[in-house]
């Protein structure tokens, strides 16, 4: 799939800093690819933080992304950093 806008919100803004939701049926690796967020370019600053949840159509997974770069157009983020994979009971 490809970045839907209405499925990305703010869930807090202060000090320049805006942390974000994010949730999408595609994987991490799809989401961390260069470019993909570049249509929230105009609202995405770098050093923000986006909570995702993704795979939501199949196993779900969670984490944060780091928004690296955003500006002129395009947006880059991180890696995405795992939340909640390890489940030992």
């Amino acid at each position: 799939m490809a970045y839907l806008s209405k499925d990305l919100s703010v869930l807090a803004y202060a000090n320049g800093f805006t942390l974000w939701h994010y949730a999408t049926p595609d994987a991490a690796a799809t989401v961390d690819t260069a470019g993909y967020f570049s249509p929230a370019a105009d609202m995405l600053r770098a050093g923000d933080i986006i909570i995702a949840n993704l795979e939501t159509a199949g196993t779900q997974k969670a984490g944060l992304f780091f928004v690296r770069q955003a500006g002129s157009g395009t947006v880059d983020v991180a890696d995405m950093t795992q939340v909640g994979a390890t489940n030992t009971d």
